[in-house]
């Protein structure tokens, strides 16, 4: 008789006895003992045995069956042939529909085909052998993930030999990181342009592929880049269909590991603000970004909101000129902003208004000082808050020891215990997030003077505004809005990092 075999095999090294050596060893002998010819064995590696879509040498096996190349399928132990009882007899009632018959051997049967009451018996009970599977798993990941497991292949990281919970920096490629971070947050290039610098370089990401803007997005996203571990983000609901759901996160595992970290988190902060505005910029406003000219979308439309384009004529000479999108592209109906902004024009405007900054710049700072003041508390009554509210933490935690010297004292029961630990956890988070404010308010002077420190240096450094790139301008311009009027404002990136705004206005020929 000509037979099949089949069999699912582990991928583990250790596991022998389910080998693919060891079945191909044992079918060949079950053959030859009972004067059989063995067609072809089956095998699907590493394949969990409850989703039949997943085992492509199964599905070979129900095609080539309806082929006729073979009278009989033998399968070692139902666990083997299917975990889902469903799948089992309907894969069963399929072979005997054209006259296959399928046989299990095990040490103590040999013919089920013809039952299926003990089929489903047997099925039955290999899937709850998975269903219990998958429990043990689900735990072991939950105990996992509570210390903090590492994932397996992160750019700018090495997994630490033998180590689960463990890896180390990779100070080469976390050099790469620091690249993207601050092509992305300083020098305002996006994903898929840092993708082909880095492609152009030569370097490869930790599986050895070509970077891609997908890639790049998840280096400026990922938390272990600030020394987050994050675990815990899915769970498997039904471990038959391998549905899995997104948790709350509130649920996530949280895992601090300040030796991982790579990127500073206001540099990585500044990396989320500038996804969040750019993907506004493109879903809301269909605005993509772009260095290629000077004030490449710098230039926004105040009546449209659309970004200026370069516009080159030449008729004896040639004239660079900015005009709305919307208007040129699209029409009137669109938006009716007809000025064209000469670039030769804006240059001088701009180079004219950096060296009023540089000669007033006292008066700049006492202005900037004065406008932060009307926003921030003082430094004083910030630090009698701080006192107030550690104070007031400091008194519930205390508090939270009571509680627990009350239940092991057998004073009050779990379930009390458990209702006063959520009543101060919720008082503690209130608590917490009001500190991190004062603290942000404290920090704010710091970063008042760094902010001016760097705003006058790069000022300092232009030469000449068309030796600029648009990064290089960006760096110091948020925006240049214009009305139809032809009004230009000028936002300066120093009073939107400060988290106020001011502009300074252009009327054609002179600056205000």
């Amino acid at each position: 008789m000509n037979i099949a075999a089949y069999c699912r095999v582990s991928t583990d090294k250790s596991d022998q006895l389910n080998s693919l050596e060891a079945q191909k060893k044992f079918f060949t002998e079950y053959t030859e003992k009972n004067g059989h010819h063995l067609v072809k064995l089956y095998a699907d590696e590493g394949i969990s045995g409850t989703k039949i879509k997943n085992r492509k040498e199964f599905l070979r096996l129900m095609d080539d069956a309806k082929q006729g190349l073979f009278d009989m399928v033998v399968v070692k132990d139902i666990s083997r042939f299917a975990r889902n009882t469903v799948d089992l007899l309907q894969s069963i009632r399929t072979l005997k529909s054209l006259g296959i018959e399928t046989t299990f051997l095990t040490a103590n049967m040999t013919v089920l085909g013809q039952s299926e009451f003990v089929i489903t018996i047997f099925g039955a009970l290999a899937q709850e052998e998975s269903a219990n599977t998958s429990k043990r798993v689900k735990f072991g990941k939950k105990i996992n993930a509570e210390k903090g497991r590492v994932p397996n292949l992160v750019y700018g990281y090495d997994k630490t030999v033998g180590e689960y919970f463990d890896m180390q920096i990779n100070h080469e490629e976390a050099k790469v990181v620091h690249q993207i971070y601050d092509l992305y947050t300083k020098e305002g290039y996006g994903a898929a342009k840092i993708a082909n610098m880095l492609n152009e370089r030569g370097l490869k990401t930790k599986r050895n592929c070509n970077f891609s803007q997908n890639a790049v997005r998840r280096i400026l996203t990922n938390k272990l880049y600030i020394g987050k571990i994050i675990n815990g983000k899915q769970e498997v609901t039904d471990f038959l269909t391998g549905v899995r759901e997104e948790k709350k996160q509130e649920e996530w595992m949280v895992t601090d590991r300040p030796d991982l970290r790579i990127i500073e988190p206001e540099q990585f902060d500044k990396a989320q603000q500038v996804l969040k505005n750019r993907h506004g910029a493109f879903h809301i406003k269909s605005e993509r970004q772009s260095n290629k000219y000077l004030f490449s979308t710098l230039i926004k439309c105040k009546e449209c909101g659309w970004s200026f384009r370069r516009s080159v004529r030449t008729y004896k000479n040639t004239y660079v000129r900015w005009v709305c999108s919307g208007h040129n592209g699209r029409g009137a109906d669109c938006c009716s902003n007809t000025v064209t902004l000469g670039e030769e024009e804006l240059v001088q405007a701009l180079e004219n208004y950096f060296s009023d900054i540089l000669t007033y710049r006292k008066k700049i700072i006492d202005y900037v000082i004065k406008e932060f003041l009307k926003l921030y508390r003082a430094k004083d009554e910030n630090v009698n808050i701080q006192r107030n509210l550690l104070d007031k933490m400091v008194k519930l935690k205390k508090t939270r020891q009571k509680y627990m010297d009350m239940y092991t004292d057998d004073l009050i029961s779990r379930q009390e215990l458990n209702q006063k630990m959520g009543d101060l956890k919720s008082q503690l988070e209130v608590l917490e997030n009001e500190l991190k404010l004062v603290e942000y308010n404290l920090n704010q002077g710091d970063q008042l003077k760094d902010i001016l420190s760097r705003t006058f240096k790069s000022i300092e450094d232009i030469t000449a505004v068309h030796d600029m790139s648009n990064e290089q301008l960006k760096q110091i311009i948020q925006k240049i809005e214009v009305d139809h009027e032809g009004n230009v404002d000028i936002y300066l990136r120093l009073f939107e990092e400060l988290g106020f705004e001011d502009t300074i206005s252009i009327n054609n020929n002179h600056t205000k």
